[in-house]
């Protein structure tokens, strides 16, 4: 009987002792903000580029991946202190000398992240005409000696859409194509999208610099 009860002692201080280690307290704190160039949101393949968070002072030392969603903006939930949020390079912006940044987390902190990207794609519209989608924007040269890889316009019925994931895609001639001017491309909308009675649309262009593309926001048009 003795040894019963010193067996269900030791076997509820146990449980005890797991409970309290699934209890902890979750994080309270958000870090958010989106990235950006001269100010403005970069737009990037949903997951592809990340940044790492990284916190002193502990003996587990891993970095925390933060991934980017295409519209540039990210959020983490962490616990109030001091981190360290490092800009990982193969992105399509150039590595940074001094990659990281110190951030106070305490409840809802806000922080852009500002980056220099090979290339950037700006003054995008689009207009249907029929059958016909008429894409205008411009690409500029940021860093010194990159050129375009590829130019792509991407559409699905899904706001969610990049290179990788899309309805439908086409790579653009280059041969008539200009840094730092407005460009003009036609496409045909597929037989298969046309009765979707909406849209949503996307310039991806790729610098001969980086593996991953630069895009526009998505954008929705109506058929």
């Amino acid at each position: 009987m003795k040894k019963y009860i010193i067996y269900s002692l030791v076997s509820i201080s146990l449980m005890l002792a797991g409970c309290e280690k699934d209890n902890f307290d979750e994080p309270k704190a958000m870090l958010e903000g989106q990235v950006t160039y001269n100010g403005e949101p970069i737009s990037v393949r949903s997951n592809s580029a990340e940044f790492q968070i990284w916190q002193d002072g502990y003996a587990l030392y891993e970095p925390i991946p933060v991934f980017i969603a295409q519209d540039g903006t990210y959020s983490v939930s962490l616990f109030k202190g001091e981190y360290k949020l490092v800009r990982r390079g193969g992105d399509p912006w150039l590595p940074q000398v001094n990659d990281t940044i110190v951030v106070q987390v305490s409840g809802n902190t806000q922080v852009d992240v500002p980056v220099t990207p090979y290339i950037n794609i700006s003054n995008e519209s689009f207009q249907v005409n029929g059958t016909t989608l008429s894409a205008n924007f411009q690409i500029d040269q940021i860093v010194a000696g990159t050129n375009v890889k590829e130019i792509t316009i991407m559409l699905s019925s899904n706001i969610l859409l990049d290179q990788q994931i899309n309805d439908f895609s086409e790579v653009i001639e280059l041969e008539n194509w200009e840094f730092g001017k407005s460009n003009s491309v036609n496409i045909q909308i597929p037989e298969s999208l046309r009765d979707k009675g909406y849209l949503f649309v996307r310039v991806g262009a790729q610098s001969s610099m980086a593996n991953e593309f630069i895009y526009t926001n998505a954008q929705k048009i109506d058929l």
